[in-house]
């Protein structure tokens, strides 16, 4: 099977559940989901946006609940989202061997030479965000971007704890990086069934219909 570009979601459903990935992704299966849990991210992600931008946001912040006003003033307060813009909501995209990977990240920021990946949580960060493939990928991606920096990091920002979680990469994690994002692409490149079952199938928008 041939994609013209693997995003982290994609990576990740398949490691989670190759029939999952069947089904969201070759299929293009789409059950109807609660999105109220998502509801809050998605207006700090706008809001983070227009600010970062530039634009005038003073009419759309009354327009927010008292615990969306805390979380957006957590974010306004977080040194790392305080740095100067490079850019927000950006799609990025880079060859790993002979794959593409890619995805939008929520903002990249910059001391000088020194430029920050920075991804808003108002949930909770990855169990090993370290190893996570949104990390891998944004990393690589934005490292084929930039060609020449001083440091580059990715910032996981916890709004709900108020933490972050920073990355410093460098290039043994670059080749770790490669080396895992190949092996999974080789893997779903090369899986004509996909009809393993791995775990959480109860939480599955897919589970009614799975087996």
């Amino acid at each position: 099977m041939n994609y013209n570009c693997f995003s982290p979601n994609m990576l990740k459903t398949y490691e989670t559940c190759p029939k999952k990935f069947y089904y969201r992704y070759i299929e293009t299966l789409n059950v109807p989901v609660s999105s109220l849990p998502f509801e809050k991210g998605k207006k700090i992600h706008a809001l983070a946006n227009y600010f970062l931008k530039g634009v005038n946001i003073s009419r759309i912040e009354t327009c927010l609940s008292e615990n969306e006003s805390e979380v957006w003033q957590s974010l306004l307060d977080n040194p790392f989202f305080k740095k100067e813009c490079f850019q927000s909501e950006y799609q990025l995209s880079c060859k790993i061997d002979k794959y593409w990977v890619g995805g939008r990240l929520d903002a990249i920021v910059h001391d000088y030479e020194k430029y920050y990946i920075l991804d808003y949580k108002t949930g909770s960060i990855p169990k090993n965000p370290k190893y996570d493939y949104q990390t891998m990928v944004y990393l690589l991606c934005l490292d084929k971007f930039l060609k020449t920096y001083d440091s580059l990091s990715f910032v996981y920002i916890n709004l709900k704890d108020k933490q972050n979680y920073v990355i410093e990469y460098d290039q043994n994690l670059k080749s770790q990086y490669e080396e895992k994002l190949i092996s999974i692409c080789n893997k779903i490149s090369s899986d004509n069934l996909y009809d393993t079952v791995n775990s959480n199938c109860k939480s599955c928008e897919f589970n009614k219909f799975c087996h």
